[in-house]
């Protein structure tokens, strides 16, 4: 075949829903998500959200459960350990951009078609992952049913999630400086030779600095006493690849040598909201909803956290953490009989934080939850569909890579 570079290249219809899911992000950080997406099936999954949940809508075979306040992108690798406002360490849930009011099971399938795509990927047996499958709900039936909320904190860790939980105690903000900063001529500045911190063009750059000094001035939840010194655009993440975000370093007018650094990440609507059909409720911004949803489901939320309205869209704030550690899903293979109970702790934290935020703005009380955990029926309907959508993504991870290696996604 005669190659004929004028000629638009065919898009499979995967491709053109990907790109229509995608519209609207910073190119250049686009092209990096597609290529993040390409590594392997577990991060494609990461990275298409909104095509879960469309696919959701259109084939169902589980009960919705009651409502409940949902992450809404529940997976292996958004639990992690980090430093909240009270300066003490915590493991939870820890993504929130596709928080919303909706099925309680919603959130429970897309954790179980993580684990099976996750085992999948490693070629581990799929009997070991219905296993896990199994202890993930056991677990989260055992806490709901019990009407409590628990959190997991150093004390009360084991395995994997102590040693997160030890490490994110004794690693220091000077330490996460040493990695993020650079000093010139005795001055402290963002580093630009870290992969994921790119120059601003000086005209973004004064008016970010500018923006973050009024945020400073005028909301409760910004640190006291701290000036601007520095801002880079940064990159994180798989399925916000492509969003604005920055990183700004703050100096302390008080305290010399003290530093802070800050995450500023523009806010989306939920890629759940176009399948559902109970009301949310109005929110001034995504932004606050973000926030709020995430401050009721968690036990302790990360420190700064807050909202802003940059050039008339809206961010979520919060302090950069030391160390964020979350469960690679590649280390199953590694230390799988260590695994058992991350996912426990995983069904726990789930039921928690739906025990937690219950009865807020139209959502299930407590005791409705326990009645519906308690129901039978509804466990291995959710598994069975997590495993057929599991192999779903397989075969749509094989006809990504085919338009990606042709070069449907380049801009």
């Amino acid at each position: 075949m005669i190659y004929q570079p004028n000629l638009p290249l065919k898009m499979s219809t995967l491709a053109e829903r990907l790109i229509a899911y995608n519209q609207g992000l910073v190119p250049d950080m686009l092209q990096l998500k597609y290529e993040a997406m390409a590594e392997n099936e577990f991060r494609f999954y990461r990275g298409t959200c909104p095509l879960f949940y469309e696919d959701l809508a259109q084939d169902q075979t589980f009960p919705n459960g009651p409502l409940a306040w949902i992450s809404g992108d529940l997976h292996l690798e958004n639990f992690g350990s980090y430093k909240a406002q009270n300066r003490l360490v915590y493991f939870d849930l820890n993504d929130f951009d596709e928080s919303v009011l909706g099925p309680a099971t919603w959130e429970l399938v897309r954790l179980l078609t993580s684990i099976f795509i996750a085992f999948d990927s490693l070629e581990i047996e799929q009997e070991k992952a219905h296993n896990m499958a199994n202890v993930y709900l056991k677990s989260y039936v055992t806490t709901i049913s019990k009407g409590k909320a628990f959190s997991i904190e150093p004390r009360t860790s084991k395995g994997i999630v102590k040693d997160f939980l030890i490490a994110a105690e004794q690693t220091k903000q000077s330490d996460l400086l040493k990695k993020r900063t650079v000093k010139h001529k005795k001055k402290v500045r963002l580093s630009l030779t870290d992969e994921r911190q790119f120059k601003l063009v000086k005209p973004e750059r004064r008016d970010l600095h500018e923006h973050i000094e009024r945020w400073i001035e005028h909301n409760s939840d910004s640190p006291y006493n701290y000036t601007v010194k520095g801002a880079v655009f940064r990159v994180a993440g798989t399925g916000s690849l492509g969003l604005k975000r920055y990183l700004i370093l703050l100096k302390s007018k008080r305290e010399k040598g003290d530093y802070r650094l800050i995450d500023m990440k523009q806010s989306r609507s939920s890629a759940l909201l176009p399948y559902l059909r109970n009301p949310q409720p109005t929110w001034e911004s995504e932004a606050e909803r973000i926030v709020a949803v995430q401050q009721r489901m968690q036990y302790m939320s990360s420190a700064l956290l807050s909202t802003t309205i940059y050039k008339g869209e809206p961010y979520v704030i919060q302090e950069l953490q030391p160390v964020k550690d979350t469960i690679k899903f590649k280390l199953i293979k590694d230390q799988y009989r260590d695994i058992y109970q991350v996912i426990d702790d995983m069904g726990l934290l789930t039921a928690s934080s739906q025990l937690r935020s219950g009865g807020i703005q139209s959502s299930a009380n407590i005791d409705d939850l326990m009645n519906f955990a308690k129901t039978d029926g509804w466990q291995e309907p959710l598994i069975q569909y997590a495993l057929k959508y599991a192999q779903q993504v397989k075969r749509y991870y094989r006809e990504y890579l085919d338009d990606y290696q042709k070069g449907v996604f380049k801009s």
